[in-house]
């Protein structure tokens, strides 16, 4: 099937791209020259995993474009993804939706015999009726379908994610292009077949609303843990016992039990303040998500004074390196990140900070001109009177303890996600806090 994608950020380019391996002719689209010039030469924009190759195979197989023009890709498309971003609209919290509407008004006026148009992007409940209602104004002949496909990838493993998934929601009104909507993604998704994939097929507004219900039950479940994190403290109970003797009732299960310094990233954060907006909007407020989001804001904003408490004394004149700066391991994705909160805190408390991320520094430069950025973990450790483990990537889980120790003014470390054993940093002559271990 020939497919056209509008966005090649991280959902167009993945989407994108998987789609192209299943055997899909794929052309992604975005208005960023620079964007596609990069892409055309090979260039990735993004760290993800496996995502290099992956496109670079299926360009070569002639199954994977990119461009600046979208007449030609949305006329031949069968289906045409919406996959721009709809990040939080400042003022209110709710959904930036303009490039979602900006695209629908593009793709009325090319689309050309029968086309799905699929919304990838989270958007709120009822954003596939407007979406709707601008094709149908812009051009009444159109025949078309739209259908709401929400993204469920995790950054880090987002190309098994898409390969392999739990579940594939498809969302479809009913009326009388329901059956061909139906079919034209069935045909899409048919290699999951091999991997018995369920595809689920729902109403376009409980397609929208699975989305945001999802990541908001995961961004909870990491805030409920979080609270355990901080009774295990006060009690001396150890948090991830409490997460594993919990995590072993099926009715809970394991993932998502992590404690740290809150969540962040491209979707709990935005997703949850959308979900609690639309939630007010329609008068059924969302309570436990309303205290997710206070929670976790608090939590991730407390995280430096846990590196004071560690050293027993202020921070100010104190040089602080942190280890990991993007919001989790295995991307460069800074949104969110609990560092933009624990550096500008201890900054603003007198220290001087230093730190590393495999991937983030790019960004993190520009987000946090006052860090001072350092080329491998040990450089950053150096001369350092405290180190803080913010990021779990996994060169940080066998540092040269002993080389650590040496390099530093005094050995400190605050492990924010008790990536190491108490009981050993202490035989090695620590100063050692983590989350919720007594």
């Amino acid at each position: 099937m020939r497919v056209a994608m509008i966005g090649t950020g991280y959902v167009g380019l993945v989407s994108g791209a998987c789609f192209a391996d299943f055997g899909h002719v794929v052309t992604c689209i975005d208005k960023d020259p620079s964007k596609i010039e990069r892409l055309e030469r090979g260039e990735i924009p993004i760290f993800e995993p496996g995502l290099d190759d992956l496109v670079a195979a299926n360009v070569e197989e002639g199954r994977l474009f990119f461009t600046l023009e979208s007449a030609e890709a949305i006329r031949n498309a069968d289906a045409v993804f919406i996959a721009v971003g709809t990040p939080t609209r400042r003022g209110d919290g709710h959904a930036d939706l303009s490039y979602v509407y900006a695209a629908a008004e593009e793709i009325a006026g090319l689309i050309d015999g029968f086309t799905v148009v699929v919304t990838k992007s989270t958007v709120p409940v009822g954003t596939g009726d407007e979406v709707e209602a601008i094709i149908r104004r812009v051009n009444p002949d159109a025949d078309f379908a739209v259908v709401s496909n929400p993204e469920f990838l995790r950054e880090g493993a987002a190309i098994g994610d898409f390969k392999r998934p739990d579940r594939v929601v498809i969302g479809v009104n009913d009326g009388e292009t329901a059956p061909r909507a139906r079919e034209v993604m069935s045909e899409l998704y048919r290699p999951l077949n091999l991997n018995e994939s369920p595809l689920l097929f729902v109403g376009r507004r409980t397609s929208e609303l699975i989305k945001y219900a999802a990541n908001a039950f995961l961004a909870m479940k990491i805030t409920f843990i979080n609270e355990m994190a901080d009774l295990c403290e006060a009690v001396g109970a150890d948090v991830q016992q409490v997460a594993r003797g919990i995590g072993l009732d099926k009715r809970i299960g394991s993932k998502f039990l992590h404690a740290g310094p809150g969540y962040g990233g491209s979707c709990f954060p935005k997703d949850t303040i959308a979900l609690v907006r639309t939630a007010q909007q329609y008068g059924a407020p969302v309570r436990l998500i309303e205290t997710t989001v206070e929670v976790n804001d608090a939590r991730k904003k407390a995280m430096a004074g846990r590196v004071e408490t560690t050293l027993g004394d202020s921070v100010a004149g104190k040089t602080i390196a942190l280890l990991g700066l993007t919001f989790k391991p295995n991307t460069d994705d800074m949104r969110d990140a609990p560092s933009l909160d624990i550096a500008p805190a201890l900054i603003a408390a007198g220290a001087k900070v230093q730190a590393f991320d495999p991937e983030g520094m790019h960004e993190a430069g520009k987000l946090l001109p006052d860090v001072v950025m350092k080329a491998n973990a040990y450089d950053a450790v150096e001369r350092a009177d405290a180190v803080v483990i913010i990021t779990e990537w996994d060169q940080f889980r066998a540092l040269d303890l002993d080389r650590v120790k040496l390099l530093m003014n005094q050995p400190v470390l605050v492990d924010l996600r008790n990536v190491y054993r108490p009981e050993d940093m202490l035989k090695r002559g620590f100063r050692y806090s983590g989350i919720g271990r007594g």
